[in-house]
């Protein structure tokens, strides 16, 4: 079919430039220069053949600069292509540094929540000085406290001491009262015996 044909002459003719058509005419007007008859007319062929031979050559030329081109076209597009496969990776590695500062950062603003939460409780309580003085306060306290121990202590051996003198004191002047009574009862017996007898 014709859209056959016309894909085929395309295939053949590259970028459609005309080169299988100038190739054609190039055979025939070979041809022709070599059955013409006379001088003029092979010579004119021969100018025909010179100037399809310089249009191949011109079309030639520029079909290999512009397949040059596509070579650094396509050494480009590779370069960039590299250049930004290595942006690609440059970014993720720019991520992850990324990620490991946010954590980081994470990290740090929690600390410092729990550097806020232990001031604030420490804020309730006294400073250092004020803790120390106190504690000299109570120790000279407990110092006086303990001086007036001693002092009660002191004071109740003292009256225990004086109480035991007391009571050895008492059963003493008890043991006289009782050895009085048994010689005021021992002299009524005595006298009772002696009247008795001096009425007999």
């Amino acid at each position: 079919s014709s859209d056959e044909v016309i894909r085929k002459r395309l295939l053949i003719d590259g970028d459609g430039a005309g080169d299988d058509r100038r190739i054609n005419l190039l055979v025939k007007s070979f041809i022709k220069w070599c059955n013409s008859g006379s001088q003029e007319e092979g010579y004119s062929q021969y100018q025909r053949m010179l100037s399809t031979l310089s249009q191949c050559e011109f079309s030639m030329g520029k079909t290999l600069l512009v397949y040059d081109m596509n070579l650094r076209e396509m050494e480009n597009y590779e370069k960039i292509y590299k250049d930004i496969e290595n942006s690609i990776a440059a970014a993720h590695e720019k991520i992850s540094e990324c990620k490991k500062q946010i954590l980081q950062a994470k990290r740090i603003r929690k600390n410092r929540q729990e550097y806020d939460a232990l001031a604030k409780v420490i804020q309730h309580h006294p400073d250092r000085h004020e803790t120390l003085k106190q504690l000299e306060a109570l120790g000279k306290e407990l110092q006086h406290l303990s001086h007036i121990k001693e002092n009660v202590e002191d004071k109740l051996e003292l009256r225990r001491k004086q109480f035991h003198v007391l009571l050895s004191t008492i059963h003493e002047l008890q043991q006289t009262l009782e050895n009085d009574e048994k010689l005021s009862e021992a002299e009524e017996s005595q006298e009772t015996q002696i009247e008795t007898e001096t009425k007999q």
